[in-house]
């Protein structure tokens, strides 16, 4: 009687376990809801922040990140490796979103970062990002070239949607144009300003 009570319990234990990273899945493959009074930046709008403070004449890209949320904390690898394998010819940029306070070192220190972190919020608007994270890649005249996605998966390692590693390839070889598909534009991760 004794092995059958552990028994049913070890399954009971293992379902429940396994509904949990069912559903987590899920929910995170589900796109981020459309906020009611979000309005959509198209390609090619001059984007002007302060915040940037852009005084040279190399492509911006900025990684919309909020360290609670954990889609941002699972594409940051992959993001390094972006700053790692362009970080010559684009200026690389985070752009923390959160509610909660962070300095910049905090930022960096964490995540082995090496670039300036902006606390702007007003970016977030100013390039039709409502979800992290997000990737933004502008041009040498700073006008948007990519809003979206990194990646279809969770971890970022399908390199045939890696939409990031595109928009940067197609902005590097100056391609006017470019199309992305609905998964590359449509935004999936954790809610601003709140992580939910």
């Amino acid at each position: 009687m004794k092995k059958a009570l552990v028994f049913f319990w070890l399954i009971f234990l293992f379902s429940a376990i396994g509904y949990l990273f069912w559903y987590n899945d899920i929910v995170y493959q589900l796109p981020t809801p459309i906020p009611k009074a979000y309005k959509a930046i198209e390609s090619g709008k001059l984007i002007v922040n302060k915040a940037l403070n852009h005084k040279h004449r190399k492509p911006v890209f900025l990684h919309f990140f909020n360290p609670d949320c954990p889609c941002s904390r699972f594409n940051m690898k992959h993001f390094k490796s972006l700053v790692k394998e362009y970080g010559d010819r684009v200026d690389f940029r985070v752009v923390v979103l959160s509610p909660k306070s962070f300095t910049a070192e905090s930022i960096q220190d964490k995540f082995g970062l090496q670039i300036p972190i902006l606390f702007d919020e007003s970016l977030a608007a100013a390039c039709g990002v409502y979800s992290t994270p997000q990737a933004v890649l502008l041009d040498q005249n700073q006008h948007l070239y990519y809003r979206g996605n990194y990646n279809t998966t969770r971890y970022c390692t399908d390199e045939k949607t890696s939409f990031a590693r595109i928009a940067l390839n197609g902005l590097l070889q100056k391609q006017t144009g470019l199309v992305f598909s609905q998964a590359a534009l449509k935004s999936y991760g954790c809610t601003l300003p709140n992580c939910k």
